[in-house]
């Protein structure tokens, strides 16, 4: 953000900043930054948050139509260190996907909570959710 680093720029406005992943995972993958420091989640304001949705939905357009191999597009946070956080300024990761490529998730997608578990945990969320 300081500019004291060469970086490959796609997107740039008063508040985010868009670049070229220097480790990608496919060609074209992108970082949508904040220039305010928010190094989590929560720390990082709504209009912010919602904003950098907005310019990653136009990046993830732009991805697909730009001539780079792109039948798929991922969206990717990471909040925290369990959830593999190394970098602790929030970004969000824009990348192309087509089959073949190398990226995976691996997790157990066999799990089924029960109905009456599922709606706990949901009413565990909403008893603690911040209204605006």
């Amino acid at each position: 953000m300081a500019g004291s680093a060469p970086a490959s720029i796609v997107y740039d406005d008063a508040d985010l900043l868009a670049f070229l992943d220097i480790r990608p995972v496919t060609p074209g993958h992108l970082l949508v930054i904040p220039k305010r420091h928010a190094p989590l989640l929560a720390d990082l304001d709504e209009a912010t948050g919602a904003r950098m949705f907005t310019v990653a939905m136009r990046l993830a357009q732009a991805l697909r139509v730009s001539g780079l191999r792109c039948e798929g597009i991922n969206l990717f946070l990471a909040d925290g260190e369990a959830a593999f956080q190394e970098v602790f300024h929030t970004h969000l990761h824009i990348f192309p996907r087509f089959d073949g490529d190398t990226f995976r998730i691996d997790a157990d997608w066999s799990v089924t909570p029960s109905r009456t578990e599922l709606d706990a945990i949901a009413a565990q969320v909403r008893a603690v959710m911040p209204t605006s």
